[in-house]
C-alpha cells in the first residue's frame, strides 16, 4: 500500500504507520551481482553447493544487500508529490538479526517516527523492519533518514 502526500503535508505524517511493502524474492543472481559490485565473494553468498553444508544450510544474501533493498521497498510505501530532490541522508541504527536465504521472500514495514523542517525542505525519520516470510526474526531493523526538497 502506497501513501502519497504533497510536500506541504509531510509534517502531518509524524507517527504514521505506512504498513508493508509487497514481498520480493531474493535470487542467487541478485546476490551474485551484489557480490560483484561490492567485491564480497564470500562462499556463504556465492557458492550454493558449499553453502548447503554451511551454518545456514543455503546461500544467504549479504546483510548490506538486504539493507540496500530498503530503498525500493520504501518507494512502495511513501511517495511525495511536489519534490524536486529526495536524498538518502543516512542511518541512525542498523541491525541484522537473521539471515536471508536465497529464494526467501522479504517485505518491509515502516513507521514515520519524526518529521522536521530543514533549510529548503523536510527530513523524515523512518523506523523500518525487513521481514522474511515464514520466520519470526526480522532480517533488518534500521532507522533511516531522508530529506525532501521542494
Amino acid at each position: 500500500m502506497t501513501t502519497t502526500v504533497s510536500f506541504q503535508d509531510l509534517p502531518a505524517l509524524a507517527g504514521t504507520d505506512l504498513g508493508y511493502s509487497a514481498y520480493r524474492e531474493i535470487t542467487q543472481e541478485q546476490v551474485n551481482l551484489f557480490a560483484d559490485a561490492t567485491d564480497d565473494h564470500q562462499w556463504i553468498h556465492v557458492d550454493p553447493e558449499r553453502a548447503k553444508g554451511g551454518p545456514f544450510g543455503a546461500p544467504i544474501a549479504h546483510g548490506y544487500l538486504s539493507l540496500a533493498l530498503m530503498i525500493p521497498l520504501s518507494e512502495e510505501l511513501l511517495q511525495v508529490d511536489g519534490v524536486t530532490t529526495k536524498v538518502n541522508y543516512g542511518l541512525d541504527k542498523v541491525r541484522f538479526p537473521s539471515p536471508v536465504k536465497v529464494g526467501a521472500r522479504v517485505r518491509m514495514g515502516s513507521t514515520i517516527k519524526d518529521v522536521t523542517e530543514i533549510a529548503g525542505g523536510y527530513q523524515i525519520v523512518l523506523e523500518n523492519v525487513v521481514e522474511v516470510e515464514g520466520t519470526t526474526k526480522p532480517a533488518v531493523a534500521a532507522t533511516t533518514l531522508y530529506r525532501f526538497y521542494e
